[in-house]
């Protein structure tokens, strides 16, 4: 029994150790990538707790822009990328006003035929949406966010060397998205570990250059999943 007992301290600590490193990387990673995107932006839209109906209003306004299929994809894809900051700016009152304008980003980012950066902003949103959220990442569960994420990884880019690049750039986001939904949720890791092919192809990207990402998120992946146990 005692060394059961040891045996179990000795694998948790290392797994808690990187769990605490891993949240400190998204931050850092979401402070140079996520937040310096929008600079003064960013600065404009920090709203005190006790107002946030103003961030219900700005959600409502960006949501019809979402929704309005007269505009282009890419200007309704920026409103999906600011509601989802404002999402993660409100707290969890702002998510829940979000939550109505996602299934909209979902069925975007279901579109093939959508540009790789264009569907980088929906992964952002995505991303902003559920960070450290469990009552948004149910949300997404909900909307299948994860079948639709992972079918990313399936995608067969044409042969030219800029359509190559924009589709790894695309999946290096999935991995990023993905690990931020996974992070601290075991119910994404068992979903996640359903997927045979998925194994794979994080094995594949992980190979791939990483730099200028704080972590390679193909093996963070890898690791919240599991894939390295079995």
């Amino acid at each position: 029994m005692a060394k059961a007992r040891v045996s179990s301290v000795q694998y948790e600590a290392p797994v808690y150790q990187f769990v605490v490193r891993l949240g400190q990387c998204l931050r850092r990673f979401w402070n140079v990538h996520i937040m310096s995107f929008f600079g003064k932006q960013e600065e404009e839209e920090r709203i005190p707790p006790g107002q946030s109906i103003f961030h219900k209003e700005k959600i409502v306004a960006l949501g019809q822009m979402l929704k309005n299929k007269f505009l282009t994809i890419e200007e309704r894809a920026q409103a999906a990328h600011r509601i989802g900051l404002l999402a993660f700016t409100g707290g969890p009152m702002a998510g829940r006003f979000a939550a109505e304008y996602m299934k909209e980003v979902a069925l975007l980012l279901q579109n093939a035929q959508v540009a790789p950066k264009t569907r980088i902003l929906l992964l952002q949103s995505v991303a902003c949406w559920c960070y450290l959220n469990p009552i948004t990442q149910k949300r997404a569960k909900f909307l299948k966010l994860v079948p639709i994420l992972t079918a990313i990884f399936d995608t067969v880019p044409e042969s030219t060397s800029k359509n190559v690049n924009s589709s790894l750039l695309l999946k290096f986001w999935a991995c990023y998205t993905l690990s931020v939904m996974t992070c601290n949720n075991v119910s994404y890791m068992e979903e996640l570990r359903e997927y045979q092919s998925l194994k794979h192809h994080l094995q594949v990207l992980s190979r791939e250059n990483w730099e200028g990402w704080p972590e390679n998120f193909a093996e963070v992946l890898y690791f919240l999943i599991g894939f390295h146990r079995h």
